[in-house]
């Protein structure tokens, strides 16, 4: 009995839309265009399961790449080697972000790098927490 008590108490929130009450710093994740832009979703075409793209940075902080399905998530300075991610974490319930890592950036110019896409198109936004 105390199972199937944890059991409903884990159970997902019933949604009655998806992506309609994201917190302010996604709310962006509705307005689509192509390529990456800070505060607003992008889709980028993938090739065999691999995308990528050119992104610049302008002001320090923790920012991170929401992704809406599973994949891998580089960040790298431009010609760099890939940085180290500071954080993981799902995209909030009721929401179509699938995963978002976070990367302590500093101004300059990097390199978006998704592999193991499970679609032909990846819908991707960059945050600022």
């Amino acid at each position: 009995m105390f199972a199937a008590a944890l059991l409903l108490a884990q159970t997902a929130p019933a949604c009655t839309a998806m992506d309609a009450n994201l917190p302010a710093p996604l709310a962006g994740w509705a307005m689509t265009h192509k390529g990456l832009m800070l505060g607003h979703a992008g889709t980028l075409d993938a090739t065999d399961g691999k995308a990528t793209t050119d992104f610049r940075i302008d002001t320090a902080g923790t920012y991170g790449i929401a992704l809406d399905q599973p994949g891998w998530i580089d960040v790298a300075a431009k010609g760099g080697a890939a940085l180290v991610s500071v954080k993981h974490g799902h995209g909030p319930d009721c929401s179509t972000i699938r995963k978002i890592v976070r990367f302590e950036l500093k101004p300059g110019a990097y390199t978006l790098t998704l592999a193991k896409l499970t679609k032909p198109v990846a819908k991707v936004m960059l945050v600022r927490d």
